[in-house]
């Protein structure tokens, strides 16, 4: 038995058969064998009166979009699979990206602070033989996402939500004016939220395999000497198994919580998660100064994280929207999920409410509501600079020796730069000054990444870093127009605010630092 079986099978439930499912899905992405659904479907009959105003698939995440459209008025169906509840792990945020609760009326204060299950400071950035780097508030809240979903479920019900359990999503027909889910349930509008495996993207997609993917694993365990402190990202090897590990800390509730997380292409040769829990188990002695035998582990983790050049997804149907991980609406860099939710959760919200009021539902409308954002597109380069490719060689520590120049050049520059680009922030101003830096401390360092990203792929980047400098003029110009855009009739107002939006969150500027 391995190490992995033992230290698994201790655990309640089949936690090594969900690694293994886990796998073979995982599997299925590589080899690109997985048949492409066929789960939407139209007709140009129209459907007449309709039940509700939207239908929203995925609960999990999907609660907090239905919470906040449900407190607007709005007709609001929920269909989740399994039991709408939250799992025990704890959800790592900053605090001020959970103001938009309070914002959006779905929390109050009070409630707020009851979801805040820990709160820890300060967290580090290190990479192999560099220096440290110390930062404040950077995903330093662990949310109960037990009390957060069942405090957003009753809030939902109460404000007239409907919510279906044990009820998978498994086709929907569009119609003129309307949809219908399961041969069932009828509303103006479709919001998938069911996450990079939801069956609507994957049809969207057309069976494309991703272009990249971040493997994710990790424990939490009792038996670690006290430490009240985080680690964002760290890294203490060269290059392993053609991967790059880098981890995570973060004080828990019931102990501390490690993740080991990686990234690479979609390469079938590459390692598999089981493989990575194995390496996870192996190094992490190392890491936190502790023996397993030591430990009493309480959970694990796993999973895997897609990521597609061609985000956020625009699907071709009329009334169907992707929100979060369906629609890739977040940074290669990070895990998607919960805090790409929650930060766009206003801007969504207050924009489906608007597209619902001036019936602007058709494919083209809705993709304003997941624009084309540099500040995502600029990232995809440095997740290629953090990884190497099954058969590409690179020096073992070529990896760290820039991640680590590129950090104490951002700590120079301070806290806001350093902070906005650890919650994936990504700005032209400070990105501009960090490269400038960079490349004059560190010529040589910056010359060796060229054949590593490649120069298609450079060149590529350069036509985002050019866009987010222009989408940071244009939002900076915006408010000169606001007075001429409220005359505008309400149609013509949703284009606006899209575009508005989309400078904004374009340029990184709705980050507003703590």
């Amino acid at each position: 038995m391995s190490l992995t079986e033992e230290i698994l099978s201790q655990l309640p439930g089949d936690v090594l058969g969900n690694l293994r499912r886990a796998d073979a899905i995982l599997k299925s992405i590589r080899e690109n064998t997985a048949p492409t659904p066929d789960v939407v479907k139209e007709s140009q009959d129209s459907l007449g009166n309709v039940d509700s105003d939207v239908i929203i698939c995925g609960g999990t995440l999907g609660i907090l979009i239905g919470c906040a459209l449900a407190v607007r008025g709005l007709r609001v169906v929920l269909l989740e699979r399994g039991i709408l509840q939250g799992r025990e792990q704890e959800w790592n945020i900053s605090r001020k990206e959970l103001e938009v609760f309070v914002e959006l009326n779905i929390l109050t204060q009070e409630e707020l602070e009851k979801a805040i299950a820990t709160e820890y400071n300060p967290a580090r950035v290190k990479f192999k033989d560099g220096g440290e780097v110390w930062v404040k508030d950077v995903l330093n809240i662990g949310v109960d996402p037990v009390y957060l979903l069942a405090t957003l479920k009753q809030k939902f019900l109460e404000a007239g939500g409907q919510l279906f359990e044990h009820t998978p999503f498994s086709e929907v027909v569009v119609h003129p004016d309307g949809v219908i889910v399961n041969h069932q349930f009828t509303a103006k509008l479709l919001i998938d939220a069911m996450g990079h495996l939801s069956p609507i993207t994957k049809q969207a997609r057309q069976g494309k395999k991703p272009d990249a993917l971040c493997l994710v694993v990790g424990s939490c365990a009792q038996g670690f000497a006290e430490n009240h402190a985080g680690d964002l990202i760290l890294s203490f090897t060269s290059l392993q198994n053609q991967c790059q590990y880098f981890w995570e800390a973060f004080p828990a509730r019931d102990g501390r919580t490690t993740y080991l997380f990686t990234y690479m292409d979609a390469h079938p040769q590459s390692l598999s998660l089981e493989e990575l829990f194995a390496e996870y188990l192996r190094l992490l002695p190392e890491y936190q100064g502790v023996e397993l035998e030591q430990l009493k582990f309480q959970r694990a983790l796993f999973g895997f994280f897609p990521s597609d050049r061609q985000s956020p997804l625009k699907t071709p149907w009329n009334r169907i929207l992707p929100v979060g991980d369906s629609s890739g609406n977040q940074s290669p860099l990070s895990f998607g999920g919960f805090g790409a939710m929650v930060r766009h959760l206003k801007r969504l919200t207050l924009g489906i409410h608007e597209a619902l009021q001036t019936e602007q539902l058709s494919a083209k409308a809705l993709a304003l509501l997941q624009p084309y954002q540099p500040s995502l597109s600029v990232t995809w380069l440095f997740q290629k600079a953090m990884s190497v490719s099954v058969n590409q060689n690179i020096p073992s520590e070529q990896i760290n020796q820039l991640l680590s120049a590129v950090f104490q050049e951002m700590q120079q520059l301070g806290t806001p730069v350093l902070k906005a680009f650890l919650q994936d922030i990504v700005q032209f101003s400070a990105l501009t000054q960090t490269l400038f830096k960079t490349g004059l401390s560190h010529p040589a360092l910056v010359a060796k990444i060229i054949p590593q990203v490649g120069l298609i792929n450079l060149l590529d980047w350069l036509v985002h870093y050019t866009n987010l400098g222009t989408y940071t003029t244009l939002f900076a110009l915006s408010p000169m127009l606001e007075t001429w855009t409220k005359n505008l009739p309400p149609t013509q107002q949703y284009y606006w605010h899209r575009l508005v939006d989309a400078w904004k969150f374009g340029s990184g500027a709705d980050y507003t630092g703590e």
